[in-house]
């Protein structure tokens, strides 16, 4: 929002200089992003009029003129503007004036005639406004009036960046209530008096959409005279609050909206089939805007409209054919609305639209505010254009419009929040100044929001407030108490940045997908549990709770394979979202690790064969992860089915015998349908099941040397190999310290439905060199131990 600061000061004139003002702006929590000159710096500069005006005897583009500046004599000066003319007043720069630029102004001649002075333009005077030729003063200025004086250039433009929730501040008015609350001052709303109804003429107004467009004000002006100058004042304060000027009746209806805070719009009443309706926009209806681009209007889009077309899209941007035009235009209809902002809130970007009025009304506007604009709008109209008034028409919806919040205030939350007591005096006096109405309980107060502070909704905003306006700087500073406390740290943790960097160590990337995933997508994947769909998705493949990381990540991986990215190795750590109904808020979330692999094993080079990965590529990743445990041998792998992967070809991992995840290809079908190129191994685990490791604990080392024992025994075909390997560990002999699987066969010399398995013992004692009997007698219990548990027997 930029302002003027004289504007400002007409509303209020606390006593504080420019830059005091904007600190004290931006410490209510209005930031100040700039403060810009309205003019450029210029001496010498006086108001002027025209009083001979003839062709240059030798340059056809140059007139030779006399202009009197209230001086004793007339200034001869040679001009070379199209629009100078006899009768003109205008800015003029006399001999010895310096302008932006340091530009000196002296006598001189032009193709032989004298020239002493100079006729300005606005742009000669670091004035931003768009202009073909010089100024072009009202009548009724003064003669050798200082110009700086005249048009009060001694000003600054205030840039001020508001919050969304601070929309009673895109205005004079309550810029003014702001700054008159900060300093106690009194504000002057300018005093004008109502227009009369001069005529009977009226127009119906029907309200269909009452939740949009609670209240509508329309009100005739006829025989207006569009042709008719904006008065400079009204431009000036235009053009310094970022406003071109264009025709007046566009400058009044935005004059008002930069001092009311109400946008307005002027329609051209002949193009009026009927009366007014404020309604949604019909399916396929389009509408020519004032730009000249046609729109096709979306169902959700409210629209003003007469009985047979839309005219405007409601609080964003008017219609072409319904505008007000300087050529054609006599009779207006004035319009003054309350939309509601979810109404407005979206539409105009859906439409590649950002309007003053659709930033307004998005935000919200004073719903009590439109019947004062229509009479400031037509007293305006009036006396710039001419014409008669009829009466203000209108419908409104009582119930659909913006109730004001009374909210409780307590003593004891305020002091806590704000870590100083401010005296109950204060509290009510400034909430008072705020426009509030209030009461005092036993409690603290209570406080009814005025209409325009319609973002007071809960306590803390009312403490923001009273903190704000009793100033942070007043509040004293105290340091804070310091008591330091050590955290609990658990040496059995394990951090999940270890395991992050241990997979990118292997040649993995860290993946981070959306919680939102594609409902059916998810359904391939875990098909027995039904989601938490999302009420407002961002959109409809963004629908689902994730149930697992696979979904963002077999997405992942076909994304890279299409851009030529065949080796793909890719790691998440994240939640997944369960439905359970005894969970709180009926869902449980949990923290899953989960990798997937695809494309070659390794890098392309000359001296490593190119095989693609499989499943024990993915299986060694992850028990090193498990390794980092130093508690592996709790883990195990087990044949186990699981709908998103290939039969044959997956395993669950077990802690314990509790299954906390899976590994293994992904199923055919489904690389089909997520539109993967060749084998794609995945593992997916609980997090909770490997963020504990053991910590170790210092053991003798044994000075005497270890022994290897190997054994073949024979075993069902169903024996799981891993177990066998496992069980010799479970001796009471403590000599056995390992086991290790060598070698596993099936043929000749062992029996259908049989295996061999060969397997390494290794033997060590810490107090002693083991004998042959020791040994004998260790292999021997491990035999005895594997034929119990499996049925084995040593291979003939």
């Amino acid at each position: 929002m930029k302002f003027s600061e004289s504007w400002l000061r007409e509303w209020v004139n606390p006593a504080v200089n420019s830059e005091e003002l904007a600190h004290q702006i931006t410490m209510a929590g209005l930031e100040v992003d700039d403060i810009e000159a309205v003019a450029g710096e210029f001496t010498g500069v006086v108001v002027g009029e025209v009083v001979e005006c003839g062709q240059h005897p030798d340059a056809d583009k140059l007139r030779v003129t006399k202009v009197n500046v209230g001086g004793e004599e007339l200034l001869d000066i040679v001009c070379g503007a199209p629009n100078c003319r006899l009768g003109l007043k205008v800015a003029v720069a006399t001999v010895g004036a310096v302008l932006p630029g340091d530009f000196k102004i002296k006598k001189a001649k032009l193709r032989g005639q004298p020239s002493h002075g100079m006729l300005c333009s606005f742009s000669e005077l670091g004035i931003d406004v768009e202009s073909n030729g010089i100024m072009e003063l009202p009548a009724d200025a003064v003669i050798g009036t200082d110009f700086r004086e005249f048009l009060k250039l001694n000003d600054v433009t205030i840039d001020v960046d508001l919050t969304a929730n601070r929309a009673d501040c895109l205005s004079i008015k309550g810029l003014a209530r702001e700054v008159g609350v900060l300093n106690r001052a009194e504000v002057c709303q300018p005093a004008f008096e109502k227009v009369t109804p001069a005529i009977d003429d009226k127009i119906s107004v029907a309200i269909e959409a009452p939740a949009a467009c609670p209240r509508y004000l329309g009100r005739v002006v006829r025989n207006v005279n569009v042709k008719a100058a904006t008065p400079l004042w009204i431009q000036e304060k235009l053009r310094r609050s970022g406003i071109r000027s264009i025709d007046p009746i566009v400058d009044i209806t935005n004059y008002v909206m930069l001092e009311q805070g109400q946008p307005m719009h002027a329609f051209d009443l002949a193009k009026i089939e009927g009366g007014i309706v404020a309604r949604m926009a019909k399916p396929g209806e389009k509408l020519v805007l004032l730009d000249g681009n046609e729109a096709e209007l979306n169902e959700n889009t409210l629209v003003i409209a007469d009985h047979n077309k839309a005219l405007a899209i409601a609080g964003i941007f008017g219609g072409q054919d319904s505008g007000v035009n300087a050529e054609t235009t006599t009779d207006v209809l004035l319009e003054a609305a309350f939309f509601a902002p979810d109404a407005i809130r979206g539409r105009a970007r859906s439409y590649g639209l950002h309007t003053d009025s659709s930033h307004r009304f998005e935000r919200g506007v004073d719903s009590t505010l439109q019947n004062y604009a229509m009479e400031r709008a037509t007293q305006l109209l009036i006396d710039i254009c001419g014409g008669e008034a009829g009466e203000i028409v209108g419908q409104e919806s009582e119930e659909h419009l913006p109730k004001a919040n009374t909210i409780a205030l307590r003593r004891t939350k305020l002091d806590n929040l704000l870590g100083h007591q401010i005296s109950s005096e204060d509290v009510v006096e400034i909430l008072s100044r705020l426009g509030c109405e209030v009461e005092t309980t036993e409690q603290g107060w209570t406080a009814k929001a005025p209409s325009w502070r319609f973002d007071m909704a809960i306590e803390q905003d009312l403490i923001e407030e009273v903190g704000r306006i009793y100033g942070y700087d007043n509040i004293p500073n105290q340091a804070p108490v310091a008591s330091l406390n050590m955290n609990e740290h658990k040496e059995a943790n394990q951090p999940l940045k270890r395991v992050r960097d241990l997979l990118v160590d292997r040649g993995y990337h860290e993946a981070i997908t959306y919680s939102f995933v594609e409902p059916n997508q998810q359904k391939l994947i875990v098909p027995d549990v039904e989601p938490l769909i999302l009420p407002n998705p961002i959109s409809a493949d963004m629908s689902a709770m994730r149930l697992s990381l696979w979904t963002g990540l077999l997405n992942t991986v076909a994304y890279n394979q299409k851009r030529q990215q065949p080796r793909v190795r890719l790691f998440e750590a994240g939640l997944r979202f369960i439905p359970e109904q005894a969970a709180e808020n009926g869902m449980r979330q949990e923290m899953m690790l989960a990798g997937v692999i695809a494309g070659p094993r390794s890098e392309e080079h000359w001296d490593i064969a190119t095989n693609t990965v499989d499943f024990f590529d993915l299986k060694g990743d992850l028990e090193a992860i498990l390794e980092l445990t130093a508690n592996e041998l709790s883990y195990s792998f087990k044949a186990a089915k699981h709908p998103a992967l290939h039969p044959g070809q997956s395993a669950a991992i077990e802690v314990d015998g509790k299954v906390v995840g899976y590994i293994g290809t992904v199923h055919p079908e489904l690389e089909r349908k997520f539109g993967l190129n060749g084998r794609t191994i995945v593992f997916e685990i609980e997090w909770s099941a490997i963020n504990t490791r053991v910590i170790p604990e210092a053991v003798v080392i044994s000075k005497f040397p270890a022994n290897r024992r190997d054994i073949a025994v024979i075993v069902a075909d169903d024996v799981e190999s891993e177990a066998v390997v496992r069980a010799c560990l479970e001796t009471d002999n403590a000599l056995i310290t390992g086991s290790k699987l060598f070698d596993l066969y099936k043929g000749k010399g062992v029996e259908d439905g049989k295996k061999s398995l060969a397997i390494a013992l290794s033997l060590q004692s810490t107090e002693r060199t083991l004998e042959e009997s020791d040994i004998s007698e260790a292999v021997a219990s491990v035999i005895a131990l594997l034929g119990e548990k499996f049925g084995a027997h040593l291979r003939d």
